[in-house]
């Protein structure tokens, strides 16, 4: 019985590369998803505008899941009114989508974050706390896509205590960013990338120590946000302060919806931080991307049937679409790639790559 393949996506470090936030590397596999007419779900921690923009510079036209699963943006007519019914679901009509919430406001977390930082001795900023300016040195965002970044809704990233970064932001190392005529000749990903290595220099030249105790830090801050009911979590960049809501359960949501429209469905997410492995265990196929410095994320229990690529970024992106692609038989419900099969050759490309 042959399945619809439905894949779910992280997008920084994962599907755009980490510095320059280009999806170059991928641009061949994307090509050929869409011409296969395979849904592409970007499921980030971004915002939803972040999201909305990147989707259209992907020329995708399917749902996409924002700030950890905060809210599920669908757009509209994409599935019938029917679907949502029969799954008890609300959407709210917005600029073109059906957004179903399921995070917390962001003025609730903003409220409960700043009674943690009163409590909590480690120095702790949040993106509520920045200006755009800051936000773009930071990330290496231009300033109008921090723009886009600081329009928080359900999840406040956050810097925690001694950290280069956070250490810049109080000493006020940190100032608008005046872009020079060089600057502003370079195209999108070149900018991306001279803004980035503008911030590292900035930072690397303050002798700052990084914290002993981070560790413990996050476990102390993680039992305080529970006593609230919320939860922290890790991404690429920034610790995320957000609802009980995950990208896992976003996934679950939406797979709920497309296999009333497909009948059966075979998911493939792929990821490469902490805050993507709630997706990465509840879709059929998981893909844990190569971090940009060759590590990968450590998991919290064994998953026997995960890949792990070879190169990070969008290059192993790519990597892993080429191996599922060229396994037909994935789209089969009573057959797929074996657990036992993608462990050998994780181990065989774990030599190669020594």
């Amino acid at each position: 019985m042959s399945a619809k393949l439905v894949i779910f996506t992280d997008v920084d470090a994962t599907l755009l590369d980490h510095k320059t936030y280009s999806f170059q590397a991928a641009k061949p596999a994307l090509k050929r998803l869409k011409k296969l007419g395979i849904p592409v779900i970007l499921t980030t921690s971004k915002t939803g505008t972040e999201t909305e923009v990147i989707s259209k510079k992907l020329r995708l036209n399917h749902p996409f899941i924002v700030e950890n699963g905060g809210a599920v943006f669908i757009p509209e007519e994409y599935f019938p009114p029917s679907y949502f019914k029969t799954l008890g679901l609300h959407p709210i009509k917005k600029n073109g989508y059906q957004i179903i919430q399921l995070g917390l406001p962001y003025k609730m977390l903003r409220k409960v974050f700043k009674l943690i930082k009163e409590k909590t001795p480690a120095r702790l900023v949040g993106f509520g706390d920045l200006e755009a300016e800051q936000i773009a040195i930071l990330t290496g965002l231009e300033k109008r896509e921090a723009v886009l970044a600081s329009r928080r809704e359900f999840d406040e990233p956050f810097l925690v205590e001694d950290s280069l970064a956070i250490q810049m932001v109080e000493a006020k190392k940190i100032k608008p960013v005046k872009a020079t005529a060089r600057i502003a000749s370079l195209d999108q990903g070149q900018k991306s990338q001279a803004l980035f290595r503008r911030g590292e220099r900035l930072i690397k030249e303050e002798k700052w120590k990084p914290a002993k105790n981070l560790r413990e830090i996050i476990k102390r801050l993680q039992k305080e946000a529970k006593k609230f009911g919320l939860k922290i979590t890790e991404g690429g960049r920034f610790y995320h302060l957000t609802g009980d809501n995950d990208k896992g359960k976003a996934v679950c949501l939406l797979l709920k919806l497309y296999r009333l429209r497909f009948g059966s469905v075979v998911s493939l997410g792929l990821g490469d931080s902490a805050n993507d492995w709630p997706m990465l265990k509840v879709v059929d196929y998981p893909v844990l991307v190569a971090r940009p410095d060759g590590s990968y994320l450590e998991l919290t229990r064994r998953q026997k049937n995960i890949y792990q690529t070879r190169e990070p970024g969008p290059r192993g992106w790519a990597e892993a679409l080429e191996y599922f692609l060229s396994r037909p038989k994935i789209l089969d419900t009573r057959a797929g790639v074996s657990a036992e099969k993608i462990s050998q050759e994780n181990a065989g490309r774990k030599r190669r790559k020594k």
